[in-house]
């Protein structure tokens, strides 16, 4: 019980926080930004990678982009574009956090699949409330694709999102369907600058009621993957919401995708939506997380002085 209490005092804070930080802004100046960029370039030049950043200081509007011109596999981030598909079918009254969702054992494929772990061999009843945690914050692959089912598939929640006015994003093939072949996940494509404005829009609550935003923002909240990218460098107790995504590597030993997009709540009560994706990378698993760590942190220390 106290541990309940503890933690929606800190997400109660996370949101009044940011009504009290829209009343006080401060314009960043143009050679600020620039020395950001400068930061993140120096970062970028020394990896075998291609990375694509967004940063938006939510409270003014400031933003930088590098790479943003390039097509990202989006890879498990797209489960935070998914999640407000579904939360907006909860508003609409079409689906309810609290019904039963049945999930055949035929379902459950040999993926990344928490939920798979605990039920191995049997069906599952959850509900709805449940199927999008296990989705979200620990990015079960088996959950993601029947939440697409739930909603009608791809192509009803690319075309949910695009009529958010996020052009650049494509959501066309399920976890399943990635599992079937290499360039598959390149279908799945987002610019850094089109998901730092989803996150922006959730964090603002342009898409959602303030109860279904709440509940996805807790959720992101609770992400328990990828704690050394966006959280890496970041002082201890910062307040990440966020998703992650990861892809696997091909025979020459290139990641298509390390990525993690999120909203990291400053110590003074401000915030900034964050997206870094690093594509075809020859570096490791761990160096492409530090990557992404180093990047946060700088974005982070920049905010916190301006």
């Amino acid at each position: 019980m106290i541990k309940a209490i503890i933690y929606f005092a800190t997400i109660l804070a996370f949101t009044c926080n940011a009504c009290l930080a829209q009343k006080t802004v401060k314009r960043y100046t143009g050679t600020r930004m620039e020395t950001l960029r400068q930061q993140i370039d120096s970062i970028t030049r020394r990896y075998n990678a291609t990375i694509g950043v967004a940063l938006v200081s939510i409270e003014n509007g400031d933003t930088l982009t590098i790479n943003n011109t390039h097509h990202f596999p989006m890879q498990s981030t797209y489960k935070f574009p998914l999640a407000i598909a579904v939360m907006n079918q909860v508003d609409k009254g079409k689906l309810a956090l609290a019904q039963n969702v049945h999930i055949p054992r035929e379902q459950l494929h040999h993926t990344w699949s928490p939920l798979k772990d605990k039920y191995p061999d049997a069906d599952v009843d959850i509900t709805l409330e449940e199927l999008v945690h296990y989705t979200v914050s620990m990015s079960d692959n088996n959950g993601c694709d029947v939440l697409f089912r739930l909603i009608g598939g791809t192509g009803k929640t690319n075309a949910y999102i695009h009529s958010l006015g996020i052009k650049d994003i494509s959501i066309a093939a399920t976890e399943e369907e990635m599992g079937k072949g290499w360039n598959v996940q390149y279908t799945n494509w987002v610019t850094p600058y089109a998901m730092a404005q989803l996150l922006e829009g959730l964090f603002h609550k342009k898409y959602l009621s303030a109860a279904s935003n709440d509940f996805l923002m807790q959720q992101m909240v609770k992400t328990e993957t990828g704690p050394k990218r966006l959280k890496g460098q970041l002082p201890v107790g910062t307040i990440v919401a966020h998703k992650t995504g990861t892809s696997d590597a091909n025979e020459k030993g290139m990641m298509a995708a390390t990525n993690d997009v999120g909203i990291i709540t400053l110590p003074n009560g401000k915030h900034i939506a964050i997206a870094v994706y690093v594509l075809n990378s020859m570096e490791s698993l761990e160096t492409n997380e530090k990557i992404i760590a180093e990047i946060a942190g700088v974005a982070f220390d920049h905010f916190v002085r301006y």
